[in-house]
């Protein structure tokens, strides 16, 4: 069973107040610069053997070229969950008092009961910083969390949360909110910039900078400069875009985001002809309406982000600061271009949630490597601290990638574990909800899953609903259901225990109250 997180953060943080000492040394503890990117597949980045032949993000590449890529990273499922787990290194079942309210997004949460990890780092000596979208709760926690924030606060202005590429509200340090011009991508590289080179900060001190991108959230617009690229590209079509899909949960095979287009071009189009999300309703393509069109647009938009990856590390190195900062690439889940259908992030497939992750410190680890071994977005916690020389104040649901870092290759016991629970948070998710508007979020009902190795297994929680079990390596693209196989039963029986274990290591509350599955057919 957890610990209470509120008695124990307040005695934790007072032990460490007096045991301030030689580790806190600026100068032998690294920065730490997370860029991190929305709705951001690992299929747009050229260094990942999935993307298009044509895809050209060489910065980003160089990245890797210096560091270790993870090639099974799963951050999260959608926008608020991924960054309320990254902020306290729980799952979402984990993460109390975090509760969807008012208008969307409106937010809320109580520190007492939900510490975000960042103000530990500050109380060690950190300087903590914050640029770029905010997604969890109105409270930005400026003071508490944070040393400097220049941040979109969505939750507070839903009026502004559409904003995702020009005209948003921007509060600095928690002040009022300033409706800001200009392309947002390449307004938070610039004031990422103005941090690195030393504005808003103690220069004596060393720094965790969380640069969140809003790019590529709908509407997926590119940056004028972007317009243009890609002009003769290839886009091949998912082979299950349209229903049915044998072998899939019924919401998935029935999914039926694309249609083929009426007016006989051939081509997969987007049902509706426009984008329809929170936020972002009636939106449509800036090119057209056709699978092309809307995945040509979505790459133009990583553009933008790849130019600033490469300033940023051109100021690191710059202002000498390049060789004692461990720079983390990654974002809080993928999106999904026809893959089963979807145009959407959600659903427990690699082509809707996997993420980028590549981490780079040539002066620690390996260079140009690539990690097998599959990680979960609680991973990257423990590794903050674990690089910090800072003690972990609660007990994570994740572990240390250290080992991994330093030899990419090394055996790694610990099974991934995802989940989607909606708009659902700690003690809320104890019980599975039955009525339609609790239990799907975007047409996708909740579901946990298991990676470990070479399989994943998902179980949907509706009851009677198949489980499922894919091999990744034999069949990356997830359209061969081996629970549907008899051979394969005892290895469906094994991932449903170990899930079952992994949600109780993690105080799971629901691990109690999950429906029944459809029994294995023989």
């Amino acid at each position: 069973m957890l610990r209470p997180l509120a008695p124990f953060f307040s005695l934790f943080t007072i032990l460490l107040c007096s045991m301030f000492s030689a580790t806190s040394n600026g100068a032998d503890r690294p920065n730490i610069l997370l860029i991190y990117t929305d709705d951001h597949s690992h299929r747009t980045i050229g260094c990942y053997p999935e993307a298009y032949d044509w895809v050209k993000t060489p910065n980003i590449d160089h990245l890797a070229k210096n560091g270790v890529r993870f090639a099974s990273a799963y951050i999260g499922t959608w926008c608020m969950p991924s960054r309320a787990a990254l902020l306290t290194g729980h799952h979402p079942y984990g993460v109390q008092s975090m509760r969807m309210e008012g208008e969307y997004p409106g937010s809320e949460y109580d520190p007492e009961k939900c510490p975000f990890w960042p103000s530990v780092f500050r109380k060690q000596g950190y300087t903590t910083a914050q640029i770029g979208k905010w997604h969890t709760g109105t409270d930005t926690g400026f003071g508490r969390d944070w040393d400097y924030q220049k941040v979109w606060n969505r939750p507070r202005y839903p009026d502004n949360a559409g904003n995702y590429f020009y005209d948003q509200l921007i509060e600095t340090n928690g002040g009022e909110p300033v409706m800001t011009p200009g392309y947002t991508t390449d307004n938070y590289t610039n004031w990422a910039e103005e941090f690195l080179r030393g504005e808003h900060r103690d220069a004596e001190k060393p720094w965790y900078l969380w640069l969140c991108y809003g790019a590529v959230h709908g509407p997926f617009t590119p940056a004028d400069r972007h317009m243009d690229a890609y002009p003769e590209i290839e886009v091949p079509v998912p082979s299950d875009i349209y229903p049915t899909r044998p072998g899939k949960p019924e919401y998935a095979a029935k999914m039926n985001r694309w249609v083929l287009d009426p007016d006989g071009s051939g081509q997969p189009v987007l049902a509706g002809g426009r984008i329809d999300m929170d936020t972002i309703r009636g939106t449509t393509g800036v090119h057209g309406n056709t699978l092309h069109d809307w995945v040509r647009q979505y790459h133009q938009s990583v553009l933008a982000i790849d130019d600033g990856v490469g300033r940023l590390m051109k100021t690191l190195k710059e202002t000498g600061q390049l060789e004692n900062t461990v720079v983390v690439f990654t974002s809080d889940q993928g999106f999904a271009w026809g893959q089963h259908g979807f145009h959407h992030k959600l659903a427990p497939y690699d082509a809707t949630i996997r993420s980028p992750l590549i981490v780079s410190w040539p002066k620690k680890f390996p260079t140009g490597a690539v990690c097998p071994s599959p990680v979960s977005g609680v991973d990257l916690v423990p590794t903050f601290f674990d690089l910090a020389g800072i003690e972990l104040p609660w007990k994570m649901h994740g572990h240390s990638l250290m080992p991994l870092l330093t030899d990419p290759s090394a055996k790694w016991g610990h099974p991934v574990l995802t989940t989607l629970t909606a708009r659902k948070y700690g003690d809320d998710t104890a019980d599975i909800p039955t009525e339609r508007e609790s239990l799907y979020l975007g047409g996708i009902p909740w579901w946990i899953s298991l990676r470990q190795g070479k399989y994943k297994y998902i179980r949907t929680l509706i009851q009677d609903e198949i489980e499922e079990l894919y091999d990744l390596e034999a069949d990356p693209e997830e359209l061969n259901n081996l629970a549907m196989n008899r051979s394969h039963h005892g290895t469906v029986k094994e991932f449903r225990e170990a899930l079952l274990a992994e949600l109780r290591r993690t105080g799971a509350k629901m691990v109690d109250h999950l429906p029944p599955v459809r029994p294995l057919s023989n």
